[in-house]
């Protein structure tokens, strides 16, 4: 800080760039898990059959007749019947989601609730300030080992 002539100091305007963070890996994993536990909860798909409509490596949108429900398929661009193609054998949408709901829904709220909580205990034992100590008391025993 520099003084002024009236002998206050002056803050002065910080030069530095910060730098550009990279995305947590962790918090993107998670979300990923979360994402697809809904989808496979209410449209019994995971969340790669949901968007491409393929099932077991093959496009199968609106083909089974089941409760399984595919972005084409309520697109409309299934190829097979109108918008929501097939879905469980001639039963609406509403039906159909408020079944996988019904079947699905403490898988659902255990993957949102416990996800995040799993990850963030992850994050708290595997932080540096339990590694650190670690890593002195291996170094200090003689051994040549690190932990990550």
């Amino acid at each position: 800080m520099a003084r002024r002539k009236n002998g206050q100091f002056q803050k002065r305007k910080s030069t530095r760039r910060r730098k550009k963070q990279m995305p947590n890996l962790l918090n993107l994993g998670v979300s990923a898990v979360v994402a697809n536990s809904i989808t496979t909860g209410a449209f019994n798909s995971n969340i790669v059959e949901f968007f491409t409509g393929r099932q077991d490596g093959v496009y199968k949108a609106g083909a089974d007749g089941s409760y399984r429900l595919t972005l084409p398929e309520l697109l409309g661009i299934a190829g097979r019947g109108g918008v929501g193609g097939t879905y469980a054998s001639g039963y609406g949408f509403q039906r159909v989601v408020t079944e996988n709901l019904k079947r699905n829904a403490p898988m659902i709220i255990g993957t949102v609730l416990f996800a995040p909580m799993v990850a963030n205990l992850l994050k708290k034992s595997l932080a540096k300030p339990v590694i650190r100590p670690m890593n002195r008391l291996l170094k200090d025993s003689g051994l040549n080992v690190k932990v990550a």
